[in-house]
C-alpha cells in the first residue's frame, strides 16, 4: 500500500511525472541505440536489392500520397501464419531505400510486401478502378481517377537527387538519364529499355525481369499513348517483393 501511495504522488504531479518519464525513455533509448554504434552495418547485404527505377519511384510517391500504407503494410512478420499467407518474412534490406518505409501500423487489407507478380497488370488496373469488382468484400475506395492524371517525368531527376542526399545510391548517370529511363520503362520494346535494364538490373536476364515489365498503358485525353499515375502505381506494386530470390537466400548466421 505504501508503494501505491508513493506512485500516486508521481501521478498527481505533472512535472514529476514528466521528469520520471524522460528518465525511463532515456534509459530505454540508450540501451537500444548505443549498441548500434558498435556494429559495422545494421543491415546485411542482400543480393538483388537495388534502388527504385524512376517510374517505380514515382509510383511509390503516389502510393504514399494516397495513404495506401494506412490499410496495407509492407512488412511480413516472422511468424508461421504470416509466412504461410504472404510469403518469406520481410528483410531489413528490402526497406533500405525507402524514405519513409512502408511498414504500416495495421492491416485493413492484405500485406503487400510480396504482391509483385502475383496478379496481372490488368488485374491491378481493374482492382484500383473498381475494387469490389475483383474483391466483393473489399471496403477500399476506387482510384480510377489515377488513369486520367498524366505524368511526364519532368522533375524525376530532382526527386532522385533528393533521395541520393539521404543515402540512396543513385549515380550521376542514373540521375542524368532519369527522364529517359522514366519514359522507357513503360515499353519493353522501346529503344531505351536495354539501357534502363543495364543501369538498374544486376546481370539482366530476359526471362526474369518482371520488376521492369509492364504493358498496360492508359491514354491521354486526346487518345495518344501516355504515362498515367495508374501506370506508375502498378509498376511500383509489380516490383514489390521481386528483387530478392528467396529460393537461394540464406540468412547471415554471423549476425
Amino acid at each position: 500500500m505504501a508503494l501505491l501511495d508513493r506512485h500516486a504522488i508521481i501521478e498527481k504531479n505533472a512535472t514529476l511525472l514528466l521528469a520520471a518519464s524522460l528518465v525511463v525513455v532515456s534509459v530505454g533509448g540508450i540501451v537500444e541505440i548505443a549498441p548500434l554504434f558498435y556494429l559495422e552495418n545494421t543491415i546485411e547485404t542482400v543480393e538483388g536489392m537495388r534502388p527504385y527505377t524512376p517510374l517505380e519511384l514515382a509510383g511509390r510517391d503516389i502510393f504514399v500520397r494516397e495513404g495506401c500504407y494506412v490499410c496495407h503494410s509492407q512488412m511480413i512478420r516472422p511468424m508461421r501464419d504470416e509466412v504461410e499467407r504472404y510469403g518469406h518474412y520481410s528483410l531489413a534490406a528490402e526497406s533500405m531505400y525507402d524514405h519513409p518505409f512502408q511498414w504500416g501500423s495495421k492491416r485493413t487489407g492484405p500485406d503487400l510486401a510480396r504482391v509483385g507478380g502475383r496478379y496481372s497488370d490488368d488485374w491491378h488496373v481493374q482492382h484500383l478502378t473498381d475494387p469490389q469488382s475483383m474483391v466483393p468484400e473489399s471496403i477500399m475506395p476506387p482510384y480510377g481517377f489515377l488513369r486520367d492524371r498524366q505524368l511526364d517525368g519532368r522533375y524525376i531527376g530532382d526527386l532522385m537527387a533528393t533521395h541520393r542526399a539521404v543515402g540512396v545510391p543513385y549515380t550521376d548517370e542514373m540521375i542524368a538519364n532519369a527522364r529517359a529511363d522514366f519514359m522507357a520503362q513503360i515499353d519493353p520494346m522501346s529503344d531505351g529499355y536495354d539501357a534502363l535494364e543495364a543501369r538498374y538490373v544486376v546481370d539482366p536476364n530476359p526471362d526474369d525481369d518482371i520488376e521492369l515489365r509492364y504493358t498496360v498503358k492508359a491514354s491521354n485525353p486526346d487518345g495518344q499513348p501516355g504515362i498515367s499515375e495508374m501506370d506508375a502505381l502498378v509498376i511500383y506494386l509489380q516490383m514489390l517483393g521481386t528483387l530478392v530470390d528467396f529460393s537461394t537466400f540464406t540468412p547471415d548466421a554471423s549476425r
